[in-house]
């Protein structure tokens, strides 16, 4: 068997063992276990043809959609289920900046993002408060809580608002 090479080729390739599985054929005869009714059970809406398993439907048990809050109003961020359209931005604490930046250094996005901070591509940068300040950075970011700027403006650094 050793000393008989067999060859690989296009005429020769099969799938894995057991890696395929012949077709569901429902409706022929009661020996093959799928006869009769055809795996749809006996009655309702389910047996009938035509009938649709909605996307959505949870068995007739409330939906979520129904079970979220509705929080009404024409222009209010919340006014929806899920919030699809409320604004999200990413934190960045003083104490971060203070861990990883020099004195007098201009902490950009791209810089933040080298050093590992608001790393999450598209969403907007908000400096908070959190820590201590003792360096004077010119710091640029998306928005700024009013406790961080005043510390940022208090150890001799500037806020740059990027519109």
């Amino acid at each position: 068997m050793a000393d008989e090479k067999e060859t690989i080729g296009l005429h020769s390739l099969k799938p894995a063992p057991g890696s395929r599985k012949a077709r569901k054929r429902v409706g022929r005869g009661e020996g093959s276990g799928l006869g009769k009714t055809a795996g749809r059970g006996q009655k309702g809406y389910g047996s009938r043809s035509g009938a649709k398993d909605r996307a959505r439907f949870e068995g007739g048990q409330n939906p979520i959609h129904m079970r979220m809050r509705k929080l009404r109003g024409p222009n209010k961020k919340m006014s929806m289920p899920f919030e699809p359209f409320r604004t999200h931005t990413q934190p960045v604490n003083l104490v971060d900046l203070e861990a990883r930046f020099d004195s007098g250094a201009a902490v950009t996005l791209e810089a933040m993002k080298a050093k590992g901070l608001g790393t999450r591509k598209g969403v907007p940068v908000k400096i908070l408060a959190r820590g201590e300040l003792s360096k004077a950075l010119t710091v640029h970011a998306h928005a700024f809580s009013a406790a961080a700027r005043e510390r940022i403006e208090a150890a001799g650094g500037t806020c740059q608002l990027i519109e």
